[in-house]
């Protein structure tokens, strides 16, 4: 007798997005997304980044080559470029449009949303780096939002990801859309997969895990939000996925071998 076989497997990120998706849906976050191909205003200008940021650079923005019409001279003689268009670096820009959408809808906050997704980087690569990877970027938007709001959200999100022992602390940091700032470090011991078996390596210890803060007034500003307040952050999903099972090099990810896709 023919039995049927299961065809097909989902890869370990598209996995962890649908658990990152469960996780913050029973928390009413919806689940957002955008183009990858990007403009400045949203990847940057909307975000409060700084025209003379480093961020901007070559090193590491894809930036694409832009039509002479785009190009403007200015006054001492240099180009300012008015549309230019770059590979998405982070999943921020999502959260503009999705505010700027809905006010033009005529929907006012509160908020709740969660933009997983690939972004790119122009950096060289190694173990712990990639020139795309995939993020997600969370976004709560109403009155009087504080800080113990986004610690208890994000405690909620690594306990259910990570584990019962997972634990997470603030240091304080700077970004440019968020202020106050802070990066948040996870405190993990034996951490254990769905099936219960514990996480190789058995590490423990505090780990950079993501960043984090109040969203700045100035995003608001640029949205046309002004009064209110909200909490944003964001980590690497590849990230994750090492930390939780133990995977040594980022680029294994990304290689296709199905030795470490069906270990999932």
């Amino acid at each position: 007798m023919n039995k049927e076989r299961p065809v097909g497997h989902l890869h370990p990120i598209s996995d962890a997005i649908l658990q990152i998706r469960e996780i913050f849906d029973e928390l009413d976050f919806e689940v957002v997304e955008g183009p990858e191909l990007e403009d400045e205003w949203h990847n940057f200008d909307a975000l409060n980044i700084p025209k003379d940021h480093p961020a901007r650079d070559m090193q590491d923005t894809f930036w694409l080559s832009q039509p002479k019409s785009v190009q403007q001279p200015t006054t001492n003689n240099q180009q300012l470029i008015t549309d230019r268009k770059l590979l998405r670096t982070h999943t921020s820009p999502v959260q503009i449009r999705y505010m700027e959408q809905k006010l033009k809808e005529g929907i006012k906050p509160p908020y709740r949303i969660i933009v997983p997704g690939k972004v790119f980087r122009n950096e060289a690569t190694d173990a712990t780096h990639e020139a795309q990877f995939f993020q997600c970027e969370g976004l709560y938007v109403d009155k009087e939002v504080s800080l113990a709001q986004l610690k208890w959200t994000l405690d909620f999100f690594f306990k259910k990801f990570f584990g019962p022992d997972a634990k997470i602390r603030f240091r304080p940091s700077f970004f440019a859309f968020t202020e106050p700032s802070v990066e948040v470090d996870m405190k993990f011991n034996k951490l254990r997969r769905q099936d219960g078996s514990e996480s190789r390596p058995q590490a423990s210890g505090w780990l950079e895990m993501m960043g984090a803060g109040l969203v700045h007034p100035n995003v608001f500003k640029a949205v046309g939000l002004e009064g209110y307040t909200g909490f944003a952050f964001g980590g690497g999903i590849d990230r994750f996925l090492m930390v939780k099972y133990g995977i040594p090099d980022v680029r294994f990810l990304y290689s296709g071998d199905l030795r470490l896709v069906n270990q999932f």
